[in-house]
């Protein structure tokens, strides 16, 4: 019989991979809080290249991260992810030996290019079964999180320290400690397909026209760019409250923190009560209501506490958007399609990193830190304009089940037209290459019972080297 219990292979794959991937967002994290403070000596150093500076890794991974999962299909999953990381040391380096804005703008952009996250999530597949695989993506998810709020505290802290060059070589051994659990800690696993995680260019133009997807992405495309675009500001704004660039990270630490503890009732509400829509567009519109309210000139007159009151309202908002944002991708992405939809959302989200570091700084040139602050709760109106008229995403759950020897001998056509007719299930897409089917389910109305007949009876993907379950 089949186990949901983690696998020891399966078990060091998800804690190697979590850990590697966590290793280098924190290592593109660590200069948001740091990078308008320090750069502004810099030869050549505009607000506007500052920006750049801040965004450009963005566009270097929206441009790379799918050829570099294409790649990984051909040359191996390793392979890949291991130059991605070399690139990411080179982007380090560069960067912590600079002294001009260019040439931190060039570390930044080889920084990205190391574009292995679809590459990460592809390895992770193929070393999961099918029924530990979304608890294996989550905490993917975890990780970042966990990254975005470390990097800022640790960011500040390191640049006190030593330098944003320092910041620069911290990144640079982090990767290199990477190098190492990928080689030798995550173990080795045969390539698969997998259409839940990589993207398939067979789906790509059916999901571009999905309006209800591409809201998604319109999504993350402002919610980063708005992001990186306050991190241009955010920094020096503290600073000419008289708080040192050194205590920064003492001032995210907690703000981040109460953001998250808020944050929580809000997902339980939309997932739990089904109230997904108006929780949603309430997180934008508290987003656009923040950073308008920021924006007024004269904040400093306002006092510190209401700065860092409607700072921690805005990461409330972005928290709870950056939570369940992918999982409104993965109600919304049809049954086996995923992985498309995904990689999609994620080439917006690096874009949206770029515009915002590039229309950041031109905003801090032109109009000061005040504009970046009412500019982006504009862009924030417009973003709830577009999504307003969605439709409340359907309360259905993703399942990939193996199928069984007697299930893989009727035709795609015919075994898809009996899963449908399972009570419960509303999607199906048959992969006879995989000997899966891809799923999407009403929990509350699925019977178990039907849908088992077609299922696998025993483990037979079970992960190379995998003998028992951990314990």
């Amino acid at each position: 019989m089949k186990t949901s219990r983690l696998l020891a292979p399966e078990r060091r794959a998800i804690v190697g991979l979590a850990s590697l991937y966590a290793t280098r967002m924190l290592g593109l994290f660590m200069v948001l809080p740091v990078l308008a403070l320090y750069t502004r000596d810099l030869a050549g150093a505009t607000p506007t290249l500052v920006g750049v500076a801040l965004g450009g890794y963005g566009l270097t991974q929206a441009l790379l991260q799918i050829p570099f999962g294409w790649l990984s299909d051909r040359l191996g999953r390793k392979a890949v992810i291991g130059f991605g990381l070399g690139l990411f040391i080179l982007g380090s380096l560069v960067a912590a030996t600079a002294d001009s804005i260019e040439m931190i703008i060039l570390g930044r952009c080889l920084q990205g290019s190391g574009a292995v996250a679809g590459a990460i999530m592809a390895l992770l597949a193929d070393q999961t079964r099918e029924e530990v695989r979304t608890m294996a993506m989550a905490s993917i998810g975890m990780s970042i999180g966990v990254a975005f709020a470390l990097a800022m505290v640790v960011g500040p802290l390191a640049a006190d320290a030593f330098g944003l060059s320092g910041v620069f070589w911290l990144t640079a051994v982090m990767a290199v400690a990477s190098l190492f659990v990928l080689w030798k800690l995550v173990p080795a696993a045969p390539r698969r397909q997998h259409q839940d995680v990589g993207l398939d260019r067979r789906q790509l133009k059916g999901i571009l026209a999905n309006s209800a997807l591409l809201r998604m992405d319109v999504s993350i495309f402002a919610l980063h760019m708005i992001l990186t675009a306050c991190f241009v500001a955010i920094p020096q704004q503290l600073v000419n409250f008289g708080i040192a660039p050194a205590h920064h990270g003492w001032i995210y630490l907690p703000l981040m923190g109460l953001a998250f503890v808020a944050m929580l009732p809000l997902v339980i509400v939309a997932e739990k009560y089904r109230r997904m829509k108006p929780v949603f567009l309430g997180a934008v519109a508290t987003i656009a209501t923040s950073l308008l309210l920021l924006g007024v000139d004269g904040i400093e007159h306002a006092g510190l506490a209401m700065f860092l009151g409607l700072l921690w309202l805005f990461f409330v908002a972005f928290n709870l958007l950056e939570a369940t944002l992918p999982s409104m991708i993965s109600k919304l992405a049809p049954a086996g399609a995923k992985g498309t939809a995904m990689g999609v959302y994620s080439t917006s989200q690096f874009l949206g990193a770029f515009v915002g570091g590039v229309g950041g700084g031109w905003l801090t040139g032109h109009f000061g830190l005040s504009g970046v602050f009412f500019a982006m709760g504009l862009v924030a109106i417009l973003w709830l304009a577009v999504v307003w008229g969605m439709q409340p995403p359907r309360h259905l759950g993703s399942e990939v089940i193996g199928l069984s020897p007697e299930a893989s001998q009727l035709s795609a056509v015919e075994l898809q037209t009996r899963l449908l007719a399972i009570a419960g299930v509303e999607e199906a897409l048959v992969v006879r290459e995989e000997r899966v089917a891809y799923l999407k389910v009403t929990r509350d109305t699925l019977d178990d019972k039907a849908l088992a007949r077609f299922t696998r009876q025993r483990d037979d993907e079970t992960p190379a080297g995998a003998e028992v379950p951990a314990s």
